[in-house]
Formats: C-alpha cells, structure tokens, sequence
C-alpha cells in the first residue's frame, strides 16, 4: 500500500480525516498512536471530563487552590495515556473480533502494524508514565487510582457476557470523578459518588449511539451490546439515560454546594452547567439517526461538546 495525502498508509477507517498522527507524527510512531487512539481524541476528552467535573465541583463547594491546576492539567494528562492503554487493552483482548469487523479490522494488530508482544510493551509504558502523574497527589487518589485498574481490566470482556457492557465502559471512564474530587479535598464525599454515577449515565446514553455503528457486525460475531439490546426501541432508552445524568449532575451540584453555603451565583451557575448538558443530548437525541453510521459516529463525538458545558459552568462557579 502506497501513502498518499489522501490516505496515509495505515490509517484507521474511522479516524479524524487529516489528524496529527497521520500527517505530523514521525512514521515509526504513527502505529502504537493509533493503538492508543490518538487518531481518534473523542475518547481521552469523555475520560477527562468527568475528572475536571469531579475538581471543579469540588473547587466551587469549598474554594479554588493553586493546586487545582496541577490536578486539572495532571488528569488531561493521566487521561491521553490511561485512555491510550486502555484502548491498547481494548486491542489486545479483542485483536480476534477486530479482524472480523469492517469499521475495526484496520486497527493496528489485525491489520498487522504492531504484533501482541509489541502492544504490551507500549501498555506497560503509558500505565508506567501515568502511574508516575498519579504518585503527585495525595494517598487517597493514589489507592482510588490503583483501584480503576480493575473496571479497565474487564470492559473488554464485558460484551462477551452482558448485554450491558455499556455500564462497564461508564465505571471506567467516570472513575476519575472520584479520583479528581478526592486529589482536591483528601477525601471521598457523596457528592463525588453521585457525580460518577451522573458520569455512568453519560456514557449509556453516547456509547449506545456509538455502538450503533457496528450492530450489524457484532450479531453476526456474537459480540452483545445496548444498541443490539434495545434496537428501534433506542430513543425512549436514550431519553432515560439523558434525565438521569442531568438529574444527578444537578443532584451532585446541590449535595456539595448547599451544605457548603456556596455563594448563591455559584450555585445557579453549576446548575444552569447541569441544565446546558441536558439541552445538548435533547439536540443530539433530535438528529439521530440510528441506521447512519456516519450519523451515530458525529454525534457520539460532539459528546465532548456536550460535557464541556457543565465544565465550563462549574470553572466559574469555583472561581467566584
């Protein structure tokens, strides 16, 4: 296979057209990036988000410290790298059933650009440096992200027993809710809790649109998801998953910040943060299409859009 500017030699069916791996990383690089799916950011921006939720909540009930700077810049970083271990996780475990589907079988490893032994070498590296961010925060956060090993370690077999391993992603990716709450007060509240389950929310609903892609594929493999689960009956799922992750993030802003007599601005502001959210998905929800794959695809990424909102929201509220 010749590279050309239109299609790079190795380039993954559904990467960002024209992203930076494929066109600035140095050529030897290029494949273990995208076994860690630098390619394709969606994914390191659905795991960070929940971790700047979980200081910045945390920030705006009590006050914003110098040091919440370093937990936000450390969980961007902590993400890009437990995302791309995870994704090579991901790779490793399912290097069979990638083969076997037309959107994943350009992957790295079924399409041969990097061998097993190869792709666990590059997963101890980046747990290794992210291990590395971790050991800067305090005990607490190092014990909670020693623990987020585990839910990492069974995602990718989740499919293979559960209709809903949609609910194993979501453990996962909202971990740092927990982990970034607790770097910022030393310890864990409810507040962090029903903040992380607002998270699990999150991700039934925009990983069910994603899985959508591939539900053709994975009947035909015998790979089980929510998408297979629910089938033409998505959208009244879907609205479920969105009231309840707006209905929690709105319960979290309140359980932290009412009792902490946040200023009273501040309070309107996260919650208007929770509000903004909602609208988001009710847009998504309004243009979905669940038999486009290009569709789905879209709007699973604009999810980071979506989780920018309370972001962005809940960075003022502290900062007042």
């Amino acid at each position: 296979m010749t590279e050309t500017a239109e299609t790079p030699e190795g380039q993954v069916i559904d990467a960002v057209p024209e992203n930076w791996v494929d066109t600035l990383a140095p050529a030897w690089t290029r494949p273990y990036l995208r076994l860690s799916r630098a390619d394709r950011p969606i994914g390191t921006w659905l795991l960070l988000l929940p971790c700047w939720w979980g200081v910045l909540l945390a920030a705006a009930s009590t006050s914003f410290k110098l040091f919440d700077l370093w937990i936000i810049l450390g969980c961007a970083l902590g993400a890009f790298l437990m995302r791309g271990a995870g994704c090579t996780w991901n790779d490793i475990t399912d290097r069979d059933f990638d083969a076997q589907v037309a959107r994943t079988k350009s992957r790295p490893i079924p399409s041969g650009q990097v061998t097993t032994k190869q792709a666990f070498v590059w997963l101890a590296v980046q747990t290794g440096v992210a291990a590395c961010i971790l050991f800067t925060f305090n005990w607490a956060t190092v014990g909670l992200g020693i623990l987020a090993l585990l839910p990492v370690a069974v995602y990718p077999f989740a499919k293979r027993f559960t209709w809903w391993p949609q609910v194993f992603l979501g453990l996962a990716f909202n971990w740092g809710a927990l982990l970034a709450w607790t770097a910022h007060t030393g310890s864990l509240a409810w507040p962090a809790v029903v903040l992380y389950v607002a998270g699990i929310a999150w991700t039934l609903f925009y990983d069910t649109i994603y899985a959508h892609q591939d539900k053709e594929d994975d009947a035909l493999i015998g790979v089980k998801s929510t998408a297979r689960l629910f089938g033409d009956n998505s959208l009244p799922w879907l609205r479920g998953f969105m009231v309840g992750a707006v209905l929690l993030l709105g319960l979290a802003v309140i359980i932290a910040m009412v009792p902490a007599q946040a200023n009273v601005l501040a309070l309107v502001l996260a919650l208007a943060g929770a509000w903004g959210f909602g609208w988001h998905m009710l847009w998504q929800l309004r243009r979905l299409d669940i038999d486009d794959w290009e569709n789905c695809l879209a709007l699973f990424r604009s999810n980071r859009d979506a989780g920018l909102i309370p972001a962005l929201f809940l960075l003022v509220a502290a900062l007042l």
